[in-house]
């Protein structure tokens, strides 16, 4: 059977900017495959913070030259071979790009075997608990944290993650979160980059006495000296990875033990072929996955990846698609049980696609 291939982009600007980066616009890249016998895939990747045409441009020389018009291999075939193409012109867009055709490909394939993506992949439906991340920025008071802490815990989530600065105005935060929420809902906490080395360290002590869960990149994720200092302080554990994006680059981080939770992004290291490889690598360290965002799809990847333990709402992409599916009062998700991950593009936003 071979396929047909349509590549779009959509501009996408959000009516205020969200999380710890100040998120206010995000172009996402659409990719839709059709077989010859009537079955689809539906794919997509981003660019945060948009400016995304070189990615955009990026997927449909990809799709032009591997899947339009061909019969397609496995996805994760498809995607060695795609990535392949690489090497004279590195990782970067083209990643990026790739993300959306191989979640597109995944889709058809899980569609083609009338089965739920997950169990596609190899594995098999489980609940996983999604911890609270939207709704938190730098900018408010304590008092606004601890109402959205307190808002995700009476929702059944079993944690919550505020967003901090390496600054004294910190301690008062978690200190608000805390006292916000049930002892049973742990607490981790988001630096999005903005430490130095000295203000990192001072905020992982912070986050041992408090008892945090996890720091999530306390420093840029390039920094790896500075991450192994972290590490050698003995302070809370360390999340980082949604702007890494070859297994090379993660390698470190679980092999010298500095992270004990990575946190792949599905556009930047390339859809959702990697993140099953990466879940591999993070279980021969003992080390957890918790995905950057998209838990309704990421539902899916933990059925075949058991090292993926958690789940993270932070709305941004979700008002594109239809059929995404909900927390369960325990606070818990669990992949929908329709054929491939059950996805689709709303018709308001597909009028706004563009080819």
């Amino acid at each position: 059977m071979t396929v047909s291939a349509k590549v779009g982009l959509i501009p996408h600007k959000l009516t205020q900017a969200v999380g710890g980066s100040g998120v206010s616009a995000v172009d996402v890249i659409i990719v839709e495959l059709d077989d010859t016998n009537g079955a689809r895939g539906l794919g997509f990747s981003y660019v945060i913070g948009g400016h995304g045409g070189v990615a955009f441009r990026a997927a449909q020389e990809q799709a032009a030259r591997f899947v339009d018009g061909q019969m397609l291999p496995p996805p994760a075939a498809l995607w060695r071979r795609i990535n392949a193409s690489f090497n004279r012109t590195g990782p970067g867009p083209n990643l990026v790009a790739l993300a959306a055709i191989d979640v597109a490909a995944w889709d058809l394939h899980a569609c083609r075997l009338g089965l739920p993506l997950g169990i596609a992949m190899g594995g098999e439906l489980r609940r996983v608990p999604v911890y609270g991340s939207g709704g938190f920025n730098t900018t408010q008071t304590p008092q606004a944290a601890a109402a959205i802490a307190a808002e995700q815990a009476a929702r059944g989530l079993t944690a919550v993650k505020p967003r901090v600065k390496g600054m004294p105005s910190d301690a008062p935060v978690i200190e608000a979160v805390r006292q916000a929420i049930p002892s049973h809902v742990r607490i981790m906490a988001d630096a999005n980059e903005k430490c130095d080395l000295p203000q990192a360290l001072w905020l992982m002590a912070l986050a041992r006495e408090h008892g945090l869960l996890f720091v999530e990149e306390p420093l840029p994720a390039r920094a790896l000296e500075g991450y192994r200092a972290l590490a050698g302080a003995a302070g809370a554990a360390i999340a980082t990875g949604e702007h890494l994006q070859t297994r090379a680059d993660f390698l470190p981080f679980l092999s010298d033990r500095i992270a004990s939770v990575i946190q792949p992004d599905l556009a930047m290291i390339g859809g959702l072929t990697p993140v099953l490889e990466l879940g591999v690598l993070a279980d021969s360290f003992d080390a957890i996955v918790s995905p950057h965002f998209l838990p309704g799809l990421f539902a899916h990847a933990a059925a075949a990846a058991p090292a993926i333990r958690w789940l993270e709402e932070f709305p941004l992409l979700e008002p594109l698609f239809e059929g995404w599916p909900a927390i369960d009062a325990d606070g818990t998700m669990i992949g929908s049980h329709g054929p491939g991950h059950g996805l689709s593009l709303s018709e308001r936003h597909r009028s706004g696609l563009v080819r």
